[in-house]
């Protein structure tokens, strides 16, 4: 579904409440096809805290959802996830992420083709990079192909306009949540169901 382009996509740090301490949570950005199917997922996940949609792993100058949709940019559709680890533990949060996605179709989530919709894992430090690899062995056995997400520095990440933030609750209606993402919240729910807040 297109959208105009805006010109107020604009680059945030780490996405949190101002109530929030920073020295209990955690931020994740990963990628895993269109971000409306990942930011679904984790916000319904207990102990997530905040969930932003964005672009990240391109150009670092200003970009929109047009832009990063013709696949020129280099960036990915993804998500910051922050998340609580004393409530949900960060395999938990990896888990869901190799199982609200196919990490094992190189540029591609079903109709969804190009880099922009690449199986992505951008760390922010050494210990996030290990993390990530140690998940990727982790989950491998469980698919018959192998997983051919990247682990890419993590650079500037750019919050997606407004109408893409929490896209499913705002459009529960809307065909691609109902062919796309409402399989995946299943198989999410039917998986993780104690990680889960709805």
């Amino acid at each position: 579904m297109a959208f105009p382009a805006h010109d107020d996509a604009r680059p945030v740090p780490a996405p949190r409440p101002a109530a929030e301490d920073p020295a209990t949570t955690v931020t994740f950005v990963l990628a895993g096809g269109c971000f409306w199917c990942l930011d679904a997922v984790y916000r319904i996940t207990r102990g997530v805290t905040s969930v932003v949609s964005g672009y990240t792993g391109g150009d670092p100058e200003r970009t929109t959802y047009d832009a990063v949709c013709s696949g020129t940019t280099g960036h990915a559709e993804a998500v910051a996830v922050r998340f609580d680890p004393s409530v949900v533990p960060a395999d938990v949060i990896l888990d869901l992420f190799f199982t609200g996605h196919d990490p094992t179709t190189l540029n591609r989530q079903g109709y969804d083709v190009g880099t922009q919709y690449r199986s992505a894992m951008f760390w922010a430090d050494e210990a996030q990079r290990e993390l990530f690899e140690q998940s990727i062995r982790r989950t491998q056995p469980a698919w018959d192909q192998p997983i051919v997400t990247t682990l890419e520095p993590l650079g500037t990440f750019w919050e997606a306009e407004p109408e893409h933030q929490d896209f499913y609750a705002h459009q529960p209606w809307n065909g691609y949540c109902q062919v796309i993402i409402n399989p995946k919240l299943a198989k999410v729910r039917k998986r993780y169901s104690a990680w889960l807040t709805a």
